[in-house]
């Protein structure tokens, strides 16, 4: 039985060599990218056995993701190559600050490939959480909204928990789009990982203890707001807590934070811990996904957190 399993598409991410506007960059460094894609790899990292259910293009691209997530110990028994579907690809332009600018070809996916016959019930039976974002359902909305819904469904009919981040994506739909399609989710989620703004878009308020209350009304069990350098705030079961960031060493690139904070909160929330353990857990990982260039490179394993957290003596040398 795999502990996560997630569906998603995956790209070649191109990193700048140098910071600054994009057209003057002449060279980039080839990684690999998607932020259903950045779960699996966090979870399988902390220990965890997790699945991800994706296409890729038969082509070179296409080979390297794929011996990229095997080689992180994630199962690719889901995964398949498609002809005539080009892996996806993006190109991130990064300033002197860390922020970032993402630039996505993506059209034509492979994951357009797949279908609702294409999803086997017994794989997602056989997971304690099924994870989904919002990133997904926008790269082909004629198809992929119909196929997570019916992700969700066979998730709901085996009681495996939903887990759900916005990951909005404006770049890909608009904010009417986003907001029509992925409310149609909320009534089925049971774990709420969400920024403030994509709350604001999605529920109409950006105010944390609102939102609460009406991811309460959805009958959601676990929410948690990530706030960045703020930190976060969590509530399940009657428990509202707020959890203070932890200092990131230096911001070198923010991208797949929250990715890295979902891998957090859900080994927490795997292993029962309390709340207040589970978030600070969270955003010690997303302090040191920052840290480091690219997607998923800073994505630790649990040794690293435990040193981080001082549970753990770090040996050098």
């Amino acid at each position: 039985m795999n502990d996560v399993i997630t569906i998603g598409d995956s790209m070649i991410t191109f990193n700048p060599s140098v910071t600054g506007p994009m057209r003057f960059v002449s060279t980039f460094e080839r990684k690999v990218g998607g932020a259903e894609l950045n779960v699996a790899i966090g979870c399988s990292r902390l220990g965890l056995k997790t699945g991800w259910i994706s296409r890729l293009g038969n082509d070179e691209f296409g080979r390297h993701i794929f011996n990229t997530v095997r080689g992180e110990g994630i199962d690719v028994s889901q995964l398949e190559f498609v002809d005539g579907y080009p892996t996806s690809l993006n190109f991130k332009e990064i300033m002197g600050d860390g922020s970032v600018r993402t630039f996505y070809y993506r059209t034509n996916s492979p994951t357009t490939t797949l279908t609702m016959e294409s999803l086997n019930e017994d794989y997602i039976k056989n997971s304690k959480i099924l994870h989904i974002t919002g990133v997904f359902p926008a790269v082909d909305k004629n198809k992929n909204i119909d196929l997570i819904k019916f992700a969700i469904a066979l998730a709901k009919k085996h009681g495996v928990l939903v887990s759900f981040d916005p990951n909005i994506r404006l770049k890909l739909w608009t904010r009417d789009e986003a907001r029509t399609v992925l409310r149609e989710f909320l009534p089925y989620v049971d774990i709420f990982l969400t920024g403030e703004e994509e709350a604001e878009l999605l529920l109409g308020t950006s105010d944390p203890r609102e939102i609460v209350e009406h991811c309460k009304a959805f009958g959601m069990s676990y929410i948690a707001i990530k706030q960045g350098e703020k930190g976060s705030i969590g509530y399940h079961d009657g428990e509202y807590l707020e959890a203070p960031a932890f200092k990131a060493k230096k911001v070198v690139d923010t991208v797949g934070a929250g990715d890295g904070f979902d891998t957090g909160f859900i080994y927490g929330l795997l292993n029962q811990w309390p709340l207040e353990k589970t978030l600070n857990f969270a955003n010690v990982i997303g302090s040191m996904v920052v840290s480091v260039s690219g997607d998923n490179e800073g994505l630790p394993y649990l040794e690293d957190v435990l040193v981080q957290l001082g549970e753990k003596e770090a040996v050098e040398r």
